[in-house]
């Protein structure tokens, strides 16, 4: 999949397909979104009565935590709320009735969760998606496109119900001409390539 997504960048106006453009809104996928914890997160765990156990803890690049009384706790993939009750049943062998809570700092998530933008953005990046996150909210966080840039065949890459689909958007329309029209809802996941023009 990423080659096809780099000869799309590399492959300019002249040659890219024609995609439909990329839909207003899919709610249904936006009520089921729940942050999922990364490597590369921190979390703050407190355990009540013994905070002599609680601190702050990074997620290591192979999803897993270590904490002052346990090794090796599988994190990444959860949610806080579900690491929590794991580090409950893991901390019930050492300690009576624990209760813990997860607070994630330093968001990172998943990278089936994180919105990537490739080719020319001023600021290629990977971010984690936030609930109700647009395409303008993701062309602030990579400065704009480069003078280079062909905005309006731009390629929106979007996973879902294990199929890949591919649309288009018009960042020169939103960004260099202020239509918010152009503006589109982003799901957990999406990739956004934005070609080069050819003068």
């Amino acid at each position: 999949m990423i080659i096809c997504l780099v000869a799309l960048v590399s492959a300019g106006c002249t040659t890219a397909p024609k995609y439909p453009f990329a839909p207003a809104a899919e709610p249904l996928l936006e009520k089921e979104y729940r942050y999922e914890i990364g490597p590369g997160d921190s979390v703050q765990i407190f355990m009540w009565g013994y905070e002599e156990l609680s601190g702050s803890f990074p997620v290591r690049p192979d999803g897993m935590i270590t904490t002052y009384l346990v090794e090796d706790i599988p994190a990444s993939g959860m949610t806080p709320t579900k690491l929590a009750r794991n580090l409950e049943a893991v901390y019930a062998k050492y300690v009576r009735s624990p209760v813990v809570t997860v607070i994630v700092n330093g968001f990172v998530g998943i990278p089936s969760q994180q919105i990537r933008v490739i080719g020319e953005a001023t600021t290629p990046l990977s971010i984690p998606y936030r609930k109700h996150m647009t395409l303008l909210d993701l062309v602030i966080a990579m400065g704009g496109i480069t003078d280079f840039a062909d905005g309006n065949d731009t390629v929106l890459a979007r996973h879902a119900n294990n199929k890949q689909k591919l649309y288009r958007v018009r960042l020169d329309d939103l960004v260099r001409d202020g239509d918010i029209s152009a503006n589109v809802n982003l799901l957990p996941g999406d990739i956004l390539i934005v070609p080069e023009a050819w003068f």
